[in-house]
């Protein structure tokens, strides 16, 4: 099922913020995450806020979701009043964004702009699974904005993509790729899972092999979670399957590395992989550098200033909620100086330009870290910490030592 929202205090009815997130507001990046809610079926790994059509139940729709995002879209312009910044990126997540329409897409990113204003150039990204596009659909996408397509292949092999209960068959990742670009894409990014139960080395460079071949110049790769609640967990526990290994997960890590770069593909997050600095995922930048963010749609998280808040989870709640002039907001913290530091330490110092070293103030962590290879500076890095390739491999552990 959906996961749980964190507990957080109350939002106000009218879902006005501090006076706190408004300050600064403009001279941080600002974009939109929109999140679509629906799925054909639920993957077996997935515990995202996500529903089947017999998972949705009344008060909600595919047909009037786009008027009920809207509709949160017009919330936020008035919420943030005048000094709305114009936005710099969109993203579209799920879910699967591509089951609604490509019009009521296009409408709410319509909508965006006409309340805030696109930046020149600004990123307009959607997820999308490879079945659920065609020609047509990529077209009207283009046509209406979008610049960004990201597909989610996770694996080019049948068995693994049965173990992960992906609907889509091999080959067709690939083909969905190329019909973007013909339709005039120049950013493309291919999602892919390795560890999974059951998958070899030789299935995992297959799917890099085919990946690469496809032509997108963006690839994010990720080991698999097996998150507690989802279906594969309990095959896991039943013993149907064994749990992914820490260490064949490093190995494919290395793997994937090895094959990227070979095929001109740089690191710039410890996931991510782009042929350019253009084809970088400028959104989740954004995430990653401490900028501003209003998340659309039902569980979506948001964060402006140093305050994040969560919209409700359901999407007949949601809906109600905004149909009767009421913030959908769950719940909301405000982060302290010091929560906002640990947080900048955690997601910068994932990516390939690092932290600064001046502003760690555990030497002693950092002094081992060099010592142990994990991290790095030179001539085109000083100053900053910057993660090796073993750093990668373990910077999570890294990480919690700094910041503990």
């Amino acid at each position: 099922m959906p996961s749980t929202l964190p507990d957080g205090e109350p939002v106000p009815p009218s879902g006005e913020l501090p006076a706190s997130a408004l300050d600064g507001l403009g001279t941080r990046p600002f974009g939109f995450y929109v999140h679509v809610p629906f799925c054909v079926t639920r993957c077996g790994y997935c515990d995202f806020n996500t529903y089947t059509a017999s998972e949705l139940g009344p008060g909600a729709s595919h047909a009037d979701y786009a008027d009920t995002a809207i509709a949160e879209v017009r919330r936020a312009r008035a919420l943030l009043g005048e000094a709305a910044p114009r936005v710099e990126t969109v993203f579209f997540g799920g879910g699967t964004p591509t089951l609604l329409p490509a019009r009521d897409l296009v409408r709410i990113l319509g909508a965006i702009g006409e309340e805030f204003g696109l930046a020149p150039g600004a990123e307009v990204t959607t997820e999308a699974n490879p079945e659920s596009v065609d020609p047509a659909y990529l077209a009207e996408l283009r046509g209406g904005g979008f610049t960004r397509m990201s597909f989610g292949m996770q694996s080019a092999r049948e068995h693994v993509l049965a173990v992960l209960d992906r609907s889509h068959t091999p080959g067709r990742a690939a083909r969905a790729v190329q019909e973007a670009r013909a339709e005039g894409f120049e950013h493309v990014n291919l999602d892919l899972i390795y560890s999974t139960p059951g998958e070899s080395d030789d299935d995992w460079r297959a799917s890099l092999a085919a990946a690469i071949e496809a032509g997108p110049d963006h690839v994010s790769a990720y080991s698999l979670i097996v998150e507690e609640g989802t279906r594969l967990a309990a095959r896991i526990r039943r013993g149907e399957l064994p749990m992914p290994d820490d260490d064949v997960a490093a190995d494919r890590y290395l793997i994937a590395e090895e094959m990227l770069a070979e095929a001109g593909f740089a690191w710039y997050e410890v996931s991510n992989w782009a042929t350019s600095p253009e084809g970088r995922c400028r959104h989740n930048l954004l995430y990653w550098t401490g900028g501003d963010w209003w998340g659309v749609g039902p569980g979506a998280h948001s964060h402006v200033g140093g305050t994040r808040w969560w919209n409700v989870k359901h999407p007949a709640a949601y809906a109600g909620r905004l149909a009767s002039g009421v913030s959908p907001a769950h719940a909301r913290e405000v982060l302290t100086p010091s929560d906002r530091a640990v947080e900048r330490l955690m997601l910068e110092l994932r990516l390939a330009g690092g932290f600064p070293l001046a502003e760690i103030d555990r030497s002693v962590v950092i002094a081992r870290a060099l010592a142990d290879g994990l991290l790095e500076t030179g001539p085109f890095k000083e100053g900053q910490a910057v993660l090796t390739l073993r750093g990668r491999l373990l910077a999570d552990a890294l990480v919690r030592d700094l910041v503990s």
